[in-house]
Parts: structure tokens; C-alpha cells; sequence
């Protein structure tokens, strides 16, 4: 088991020189209800469904979900909700949360180190939210999930990295996913999750 790697100090100690990496849905922003609501309205929008999400447990519901919860789906449905989905969020921003620790580590060194938006989250869907949150400026740079490279094995660090061209030692990552902690290790990424 790879170790979890936070230091509850260093905070105190960024260096000018390092750059931090936020990823948002759960490390920024908890965005899990209004991502199941889109998802809830996403499926009645379809005639022939009589389904419905009615619990919601607090944790993120996605595409696997999906086909666990309304197990008669066709193809073309499947594809329909998703894209309602992604329709559909905008009207649902309201029940998104800011982390706030996080967030004001963001608000706190914008200022003061090069602060990068690391995501796996759809550009467009990202924008709304940082945007509906006032966030978009405090990034000086922002990467999205890039569907040209596929999914499995992306490594959204080690993309970031590589077209910021530094090295991984200089990087601070924020995530809240415990495989994508793996995954900014394996960037090479030795400061994660610091003071959160």
C-alpha cells in the first residue's frame, strides 16, 4: 500500500518556486449532489423511462452507477442521459459546496505561487463551476480531461507536468481521490494533500 503522504506544517513553509496543483469535484468543490440531481433530471427527460433516483447517498454517482440503477438501458439512452447530464448541471450549481480549506489555500498563495487547475472534470462543467464560484482567476493555468487520450490509464499529473514542462518535485497536488493520489505518486509528486 502506497502511503498517504501529508504533513500537517508545511503549509507554513511553500516556497515561491513550487506550483500547486487543485483538482476540483470533492478537493474543491463538492459537487456530488448537484451531479446526482442532473442525473436524477437527465433520466425522467427520457419518455420511455420510468426510473427514478430518489436516495441520495452522499456519495458520487457516476456512469457505472448509472447502468446499476436503470439496468434496461439501450445504447442511444445511455448516451442521451449522459449528455443531459452534462445539460442539465448548470441548473443545479446551487448545490454545489466549496471545500473550504482547500479553497483557502487556493485564495491564500494565487497571489504568491503559480496555482494550476488539475481535473478530471469536462471543460465546460468546470467552467460553470469555478465560474459560479468565482474562481477562475486564481488559476494560472487550467487542464481538463482530454477524451483524445482516453480514459483508463490518463494520468491527468503527469499530462499537466509534461506541458508545463517542470519538474514533479515542485509540485503540490490537492486531491481528494485516494487513486489519484496513486497516480500524482506516480507523477512523481512527493507533497500531497498538505494541512488538509
Amino acid at each position: 500500500m502506497i502511503k498517504r503522504k501529508i504533513k500537517q506544517d508545511i503549509i507554513k513553509k511553500f516556497k515561491k518556486n513550487q506550483i500547486l496543483f487543485f483538482d476540483m469535484d470533492g478537493t474543491l468543490v463538492d459537487t456530488n449532489l448537484a451531479n446526482f440531481l442532473s442525473y436524477k433530471k437527465a433520466i425522467i427527460s427520457l419518455p420511455r423511462l420510468t426510473h427514478s433516483l430518489e436516495n441520495y447517498s452522499g456519495e458520487r454517482f457516476d456512469r457505472k452507477k448509472l447502468k446499476s440503477a436503470v439496468p434496461d438501458l439501450n445504447k442511444n439512452e445511455y448516451e442521451r442521459i449522459i449528455q443531459k447530464k452534462e445539460e442539465f448541471y448548470k441548473d443545479f450549481l446551487s448545490e454545489t459546496k466549496l471545500n473550504k480549506p482547500v479553497v483557502d489555500i487556493l485564495l491564500k498563495y494565487s497571489n504568491i505561487n503559480k496555482t494550476v487547475l488539475v481535473t478530471n472534470c469536462r471543460k465546460d462543467r468546470a467552467l460553470e463551476t469555478l465560474n459560479y464560484h468565482g474562481l477562475i482567476d486564481k488559476f494560472s493555468k487550467l487542464f481538463f480531461r482530454e477524451f483524445h487520450l482516453g480514459n483508463k490509464f490518463f494520468n491527468k499529473f503527469e499530462n499537466a507536468i509534461l506541458k508545463l514542462n517542470i519538474p514533479p518535485e515542485l509540485v503540490i497536488a490537492f486531491d481528494n481521490e485516494e487513486k489519484e493520489i496513486v497516480k500524482a505518486l506516480q507523477a512523481g509528486i512527493q507533497i500531497i494533500n498538505p494541512g488538509v
